[in-house]
């Protein structure tokens, strides 16, 4: 009796059902991995904004506050973007013909606020403050980066769930004195309070900031 199929197919479909397990796996490890990726949470990268604001030139290199643009962050759960007339407080005596500032003086003329881009762009679904995370001591940087030596503003932390969770698990080591807040380049000295007297001294504690209505309201 004449066999069908030659011995060397026992090798052949080996080797295409360990393909097919291979491709299953890889798939599988892809579409869990993949959405935790910087290239996927856009950790890195720049947003093309009306105007290529350069932080780098502004704060480190003209010492301009936080506070200055972003007047909300205090006092308010967003930290707000300035209007245009508050560019323009300095941009109408400076590069006042400077194509790159068109957009600006435009819409000063029109009175149409600039379209900026989010950069950090939580779901609808999360909640999250910027007044309350200040006045406890956590810096913009914690957060955002070294702003201060970016030449265009890029997302510096991927926050995910976990990313935010894990400081709230912990968050004595990422607290910082009061005077620090704004300082984009300060890191912990011999000389800084320890976690533990500034989770006193900023009354955190008393509540597990691992509930769910902490941040899913």
């Amino acid at each position: 009796m004449t066999a069908i199929f030659r011995p060397s197919a026992n090798l052949w479909m080996k080797l295409a059902l360990l393909g097919a397990a291979g491709f299953v796996l890889g798939g599988t490890g892809w579409w869990w991995m993949a959405p935790r990726t910087d290239w996927a949470r856009g950790v890195g990268f720049t947003v093309q904004q009306p105007v290529p604001f350069s932080h780098q030139h502004h704060v480190a290199g003209l010492g301009i506050g936080c506070q200055t643009c972003h007047s909300h962050v205090e006092v308010g759960a967003n930290a707000g973007l300035p209007p245009t007339h508050t560019c323009m407080t300095c941009h109408s005596q400076i590069w006042t013909n400077a194509d790159v500032l068109a957009p600006v003086r435009q819409s000063l003329a029109e009175d149409k606020p600039l379209r900026w881009q989010r950069v950090n762009n939580l779901p609808d679904y999360a909640y999250f403050n910027h007044s309350i995370h200040v006045a406890k001591g956590v810096g913009c940087s914690s957060c955002h980066g070294n702003v201060a030596e970016m030449a265009l503003m890029a997302k510096a932390a991927p926050m995910t769930m976990e990313w935010c969770l894990s400081c709230h698990r912990n968050p004595g080591p990422n607290l910082r004195p009061a005077s620090e807040i704004y300082n984009t380049t300060w890191q912990r000295g011999p000389d800084t309070p320890s976690p533990e007297a500034l989770l006193a001294q900023y009354h955190v504690g008393g509540r597990n900031l691992t509930e769910c209505s902490i941040c899913h309201r």
